[in-house]
């Protein structure tokens, strides 16, 4: 069992780092990290390491189109230990703004997105040592229409909702799931 001294702990560091990433801060950004940093956004291969690495990344792919001004992050879960926190959320936003860590080169489409992100964050002397974001993103591609679901295993709505309701039957077969 994880005491709630190092949640606290771990929340804090987490907080800070991510309220200077919202407010476009870059030095403060800098600051939250460790000197051994790395960051990736997995589904798209986009982010840095060290220092310099992780600067430009923030500097010319984060900062200012971080997320749109209506974004929701929504806690599903945290795991803690002394080297890591790992967060699932539910972020939903208006896609308003160019965002090249989630869609790479795409112009704003103005559509809403809601997907289901996993944050593995490293934790050394209180900083973040590291990021790997993880997001399905053909949910995302099917939320701004750049894949048509049709014929494809994937979905779009309703992937965060099944999170927020396990009881939801799947979109492929209609199985309702059991309670007991």
């Amino acid at each position: 069992m994880t005491s709630l001294i190092l949640q606290v702990k771990l929340d804090a560091i987490l907080n800070v780092h991510m309220n200077a990433e919202l407010g476009g801060d870059l030095d403060l950004t800098i600051s939250t990290i460790s000197s051994n940093q790395h960051i990736i956004n997995v589904p798209t291969m986009i982010g840095g390491q060290g220092i310099k690495g992780v600067r430009k990344f923030y500097s010319t792919r984060l900062l200012g189109q971080f997320f749109p001004p209506d974004v929701k992050f929504e806690n599903v879960s945290r795991t803690y230990s002394e080297e890591r926190l790992v967060v699932e959320l539910i972020i939903s936003f208006t896609h308003n703004i160019k965002m090249d860590h989630i869609l790479p080169g795409t112009e704003p489409i103005g559509k809403f997105v809601e997907a289901v992100f996993v944050v593995i964050i490293g934790i050394e002397n209180d900083k973040v040592s590291y990021e790997h974001i993880l997001w399905d993103q053909a949910i995302v591609l099917v939320h701004v229409g750049l894949l048509d679901p049709k014929d494809l295993p994937v979905v779009g709505a309703g992937a965060a909702e099944k999170l927020r309701n396990p009881g939801l039957p799947d979109p492929f077969f209609k199985e309702e799931q059991p309670l007991f």
